[in-house]
């Protein structure tokens, strides 16, 4: 089993991450309702509407897990519209794909993809989101750049991800819950790495502000961001131009 050290630039990082999410895939959904107690349905529903689609739209979702965003941005481009939900490991797109048939979601698939070199021509989609899922980039300011290269001109980015509180008494609680909590539930998930790798992709992860900064040098604008549940949820939104 690997230890993942979050070195962006070691050629074995993206390996070692996607070899970690195809172990957790199946205790993926139960571990993140733990650990969120439940308000990641929420706040995704909040990233989907930050998307702006209406019927016969297309849009992407990168990074897409077990598609749970992706089949909120389904029911908004419905009827007429597309989503594809894109993501490197097949044990998560399995289930997507699983929840996606049970669901009776139509005008939704689940397939293979780089984030970094995805297969898509440009311009082809009017949003792009991503769910928890940029922090895992080997490198971000590329990651960023892909991402606007396939939205249409004026199409609209939405990331979802973690951050940090800054202030006390909610840091020292989020400290306590990144350091001690989660690598328990890492033991209960029989991989302790995968939630080890958790608290040390965010803490290098960039600030909100620092996020909106890589957005405008990506080429993105009328960037904004939101801070959630006390400073531990960012969304972040900009314009391709």
């Amino acid at each position: 089993m690997d230890t993942i050290n979050d070195n962006r630039h070691s050629p074995q990082f993206a390996s070692q991450v996607n070899r970690m999410f195809d172990r957790i895939a199946g205790k993926y959904d139960a571990l993140n309702t733990v650990m969120t107690a439940g308000l990641h349905h929420r706040w995704r529903q909040r990233a989907a509407e930050r998307a702006e689609l209406g019927p016969g739209e297309a849009a992407l979702d990168v990074c897409c897990g077990t598609g749970d965003l992706a089949l909120e941005l389904a029911s908004r481009v419905s009827p007429g519209g597309s989503v594809v939900g894109c993501d490197f490991s097949e044990p998560m797109l399995d289930l997507a794909r699983e929840k996606a048939a049970e669901r009776g979601v139509q005008g939704v698939r689940f397939e293979w993809a780089d984030a970094l070199q995805m297969p898509y021509d440009g311009g082809r989609f009017d949003a792009v989101t991503v769910g928890f899922g940029v922090r895992n980039l080997a490198d971000l300011d590329r990651g960023l750049r892909e991402l606007g290269r396939v939205l249409k001109p004026g199409g609209r980015l939405v990331i979802l991800e973690i951050t940090q509180p800054t202030r006390p008494p909610l840091s020292t609680f989020y400290s306590l819950w990144f350091d001690r909590v989660v690598p328990l539930l890492g033991r209960f998930a029989a991989d302790p790495e995968a939630y080890s790798y958790l608290p040390q992709s965010v803490r290098s992860f960039p600030s909100p502000l620092g996020l909106a900064e890589k957005m405008d040098r990506a080429g993105f604008g009328r960037i904004r961001y939101t801070v959630l549940a006390g400073g531990i949820i960012a969304i972040h939104s900009g314009i391709r131009g």
